[in-house]
């Protein structure tokens, strides 16, 4: 049975015509675009709090030292980077006026003591020949008029012995008063730790620093036995935190290493700067240094604060577009479509997945690459 011209026409014409409608589509259509591909695995991901400026290392003590007299340079005991001891000297003015007057009221102190043993033994000896006196007038041997004496001379004594006490106390304050300003020219460590810096030299002539007036210090002391990182945290998330909360500590001085630690301190204010978001300054303390990481105050640092963990199904952060959605690959297909999921726990590194994808789903992680949409053919880059 033949078909009908008109059939046989639209065939004739037609097939020419869809074949290089194919061949047109074949010659224009995308290219696959090369992406990179990650795999929904399962480990641990944590909700965490970071600073939003970079942090410092600080010790936990820190003395900028400064004389409370001043005077010419007598002698410097330190430098720059030398440890010390807590009550070491560290710098001595010229004190030979000093040192006379605490010599002066020690001898003074040795003479009033001498006055005061001659005194009272003077005194004991009156209080006797009184009690002699006393009972020689009860026996009717001596006249009332010898015991007057003898009463006047023992209480005159008494004052004596009694004042010459008093001057000793006096002599011991003013001895302590010399010592005290002698000590004053001599700047010893308040305790344990690694000399900062110096500022002053053998000779110069070093000045107190005044009320209110900002001066170099003589000696800047730091006690790198204890060390912490204070950072500033957005007020919003500061709000979640806790002390004794761990975190994690990152330094550029080392960069690949995280140092463990817990959050020690919480500002009990809102730091407002200009251009700045408001912030609240939170110290974590470092739980174990390792013998070989050489900690230094004024070191930068970040902080990571874990306000939760938990093992569950997870994806690279960066490869979770916004709404909570990923462009999920078919390996069939080779077609890459966006997937909504339902997210867990979160962090910059990792997003926990509650339900949406499954364990072994492949999703791009390359979303910056031209071309990556919903739809779009593409080639799994080789690792």
């Amino acid at each position: 049975m033949s078909l009908p011209i008109a059939l046989r026409r639209a065939l004739y014409i037609g097939t020419p015509l869809l074949l290089l409608a194919g061949v047109i589509f074949w010659m224009t259509r995308p290219e696959p675009v090369t992406v990179r591909l990650v795999s929904v695995d399962e480990g641990a991901v944590e909700e965490t709090v970071a600073n939003t400026r970079a942090g410092t290392v600080k010790a936990c003590r820190r003395s900028k030292l400064s004389l409370q007299t001043g005077g010419r340079v007598a002698e410097l005991r330190v430098k720059e980077g030398d440890q010390v001891k807590k009550g070491d000297l560290l710098l001595r003015l010229e004190s030979e006026d000093r040192s006379a007057q605490v010599e002066q009221a020690r001898a003074q102190l040795v003479a009033a003591r001498e006055r005061e043993k001659q005194a009272c033994r003077t005194a004991e000896f009156d209080q006797r020949d009184l009690e002699r006196t006393q009972k020689l007038v009860a026996d009717h041997l001596v006249s009332l008029q010898a015991l007057d004496v003898a009463r006047t001379k023992a209480a005159g004594s008494s004052d004596a012995c009694s004042g010459a006490r008093a001057e000793i106390k006096v002599t011991n304050a003013n001895l302590r008063l010399a010592t005290t300003m002698l000590g004053q020219t001599e700047l010893r460590a308040p305790f344990d730790g690694i000399v900062a810096e110096v500022n002053g030299e053998i000779g110069e002539f070093a000045t107190p620093s005044p009320p209110g007036v900002a001066t170099p210090p003589a000696v800047d002391l730091i006690d790198n036995t204890c060390l912490y990182v204070t950072a500033p945290v957005d007020e919003v998330d500061a709000a979640r935190l806790q002390t004794g909360t761990p975190a994690r500590i990152t330094l550029d001085a080392y960069r690949g290493r995280s140092f463990p630690g817990k959050v020690t301190r919480l500002a009990p204010y809102v730091l407002d700067l200009e251009k700045q978001a408001r912030t609240v300054a939170v110290d974590v303390a470092f739980d174990t240094v390792p013998k070989d990481v050489h900690l230094l105050a004024g070191h930068s640092a970040d902080i990571e604060i874990i306000l939760a963990q938990k093992t569950m199904k997870r994806l690279p952060t960066e490869a979770v577009q916004e709404g909570n959605r990923v462009l999920l690959f078919n390996p069939g297909s080779g077609v890459i479509s966006s997937r909504e999921f339902v997210k867990g726990l979160s962090n910059w590194s990792w997003t926990g997945i509650e339900k949406g994808l499954e364990k072994g789903d492949q999703v791009v992680l390359s979303l910056d690459r031209k071309g990556v949409v919903d739809g779009a053919h593409v080639i799994a880059e080789k690792p």
